[in-house]
């Protein structure tokens, strides 16, 4: 797992549109070890709380930790994922970028134990999770960048984070087939500023990555 996690680090790195900016990866040998220890303790959870319906350690890599990291060079500063599950994408985020902020809601009580557990395990120091509706979670301060990898629509997904952006704010959602449909059902004070083609080594499906700002 190890090999292939690194191969498929590089391959990211090298798949990246010109003018993004990823991690020094000088750091990715210490990075990959927290990335395995994290599915590590995701499989040992997942017997007995269903955290997670992908259990293969090949197909865990490149679907829960590649897919999440595939969209590292546009999360910045302040970070929320929104729905976050299990951790994904925001533990292996958290885990490339010790400078992210990062803040993992999700509604599910077990999820968030885990995600609690993994925080203590790994002693990430930026990374916040809390049991919580979107809806229902307030903030001082707009976040940088708002992510979704599991909202039903991209239209409920703004809307719901609404009062969590500011200006400067930016939301990005995670989607597989190029969401044409969905972006033509946008709410008018949200811009598309780019729907980019993501690039998943070892997944052969499209995915896709829509980013939004307020107009």
């Amino acid at each position: 797992m190890h090999e292939g996690l690194l191969a498929g680090l590089a391959a990211l790195r090298r798949g990246a549109a010109e003018g993004l900016t990823w991690p020094d990866a000088s750091g990715d040998e210490a990075r990959a070890a927290q990335l395995e220890a994290y599915l590590s303790e995701l499989q040992r959870w997942n017997k007995a709380y269903n955290l997670t319906a992908i259990t293969e350690p090949g197909e865990m890599v490149v679907r829960h930790l590649l897919d999440s990291l595939s969209i590292a060079p546009w999360v910045h500063g302040r970070a929320l994922d929104v729905g976050t599950g299990a951790g994904l994408p925001a533990i292996p985020l958290a885990i490339m970028d010790p400078e992210l902020d990062m803040t993992a809601l999700d509604r599910t009580a077990k999820k968030v134990r885990f995600m609690q557990h993994v925080v203590r395990h790994l002693n990430l120091q930026n990374v916040e999770s809390v049991h919580t509706r979107v809806e229902e979670y307030t903030s001082l301060a707009p976040f940088d960048t708002v992510i979704s990898r599991a909202f039903a629509s991209i239209s409920d997904f703004a809307n719901a984070s609404r009062h969590l952006l500011g200006p400067r704010s930016r939301l990005l959602a995670m989607k597989g087939q190029r969401p044409d449909e969905e972006l033509e059902a946008l709410p008018g004070w949200i811009e598309v500023e780019a729907v980019e083609k993501l690039a998943v080594p070892g997944l052969h499906a499209e995915r896709h990555l829509v980013i939004m700002s307020l107009t």
